[in-house]
């Protein structure tokens, strides 16, 4: 099959109107990408999104009553690469361990000068990367000056770049803990943080309370059935606790001194877990996107206990997906499909 698709020297991708890229799980694992590359991709879309050149409206999300799937789609556009795109994703079996669940999760990608596809693509990779990338900067921005102690919870797919993206941003860090209930996973974090620092290694920790209380960062990353939960109370002056599964109680939340999120839209959809007895959230004080613009504030003091959300907003997803796309067409990745002769 002909490739009708062309890489140009600013970095667009051209091609014609019949034809879709079609990039695999496997074609996307193939390719080489830096997590400092990623973590300046994801930051660059914040700073688009905050100066308004970017469109990021609320996921879409369908839930049946017995709660055993869910669905979401996202739409958005990146102004600074021109790009307009559609993410869905769709989990099944959430009542069942991970290895019994099913996940599909797309992105697809048009280019808005142009008004030609750019691919469609298996999203699992780019989440993978991009939501830990955020975390990265959540800490660079919020952590207490100083901060050499990180504990993440969970081992999943979230959980086994989160050392090393914090040390993209945080490089001082110098005792990394992880507490995980699956032995696999364990294993998984830190084979990735030998990977990319090979003169590192990870204590594993199986007190979350003792954990958390010597733990300047903490990313809680961990999957709904895990029994760890870390209170207010626990933690130590100045902590930044970062939620983007489950591993924190309501606590850190409604008694930090200071809530951060990536969306407070989004939190109010996607958090209400972590509401109190009445089904409130607690006001955040500013958003990631502000803070990365230089306009506010993430911390305001060294001993503030801060909570921080890290919700995905689909522009993140665009700028990366069309980063990996790039990436791509020049190694002559992926397969076109005819979908629209």
């Amino acid at each position: 099959m002909t490739d009708t698709r062309t890489l140009k020297t600013d970095g667009a991708i051209s091609g014609d109107d019949t034809r879709l890229r079609i990039l695999s799980k496997s074609d996307l694992a193939g390719i080489d990408i830096t997590l400092a590359d990623v973590v300046a991709t994801v930051e660059g879309a914040y700073r688009t999104l905050h100066a308004g050149q970017s469109d990021n409206p609320r996921k879409l999300t369908v839930k049946p009553q017995d709660e055993h799937s869910v669905a979401y789609a996202m739409l958005g556009r990146d102004g600074s690469r021109d790009v307009v795109a559609i993410k869905t994703s769709y989990k099944h079996g959430l009542h069942v361990g991970r290895e019994e669940q099913h996940y599909y999760t797309t992105l697809t990608l048009y280019d808005d000068v142009t008004g030609l596809p750019v691919a469609m693509m298996d999203c699992s990779r780019i989440g993978s990367l991009r939501t830990p990338a955020v975390s990265a900067l959540l800490a660079r921005e919020c952590a207490a000056p100083g901060a050499r102690s990180a504990l993440v919870i969970g081992t999943g797919t979230q959980g086994r770049l989160a050392l090393p993206f914090l040390l993209t941003t945080l490089p001082g860090l110098d005792r990394l803990m992880v507490f995980g209930t699956h032995a696999d996973g364990i294993a998984a974090v830190r084979e990735q943080l030998r990977t990319h620092h090979p003169e590192r290694d990870v204590e594993i920790v199986t007190d979350v309370r003792a954990a958390a209380a010597d733990a300047d960062v903490i990313v809680a990353t961990a999957g709904g059935h895990t029994p760890a939960a870390v209170e207010a109370g626990w933690l130590k002056e100045g902590a930044l606790s970062i939620l983007v599964g489950h591993g924190l109680a309501p606590s850190t939340l409604h008694r930090a001194d200071r809530v951060i999120a990536t969306s407070e839209a989004q939190m109010n959809v996607t958090g209400t877990d972590m509401a109190d007895a009445d089904g409130e959230l607690p006001q955040v004080e500013t958003e990631l996107p502000a803070v990365i613009a230089g306009l506010t504030a993430g911390r305001s003091c060294a001993e503030e206990r801060i909570f921080a959300y890290n919700s995905g907003l689909v522009v993140t997803d665009i700028a990366l997906g069309h980063r990996f796309a790039q990436l791509a067409l020049a190694q002559g990745l992926g397969t076109e499909v005819p979908l629209w002769q």
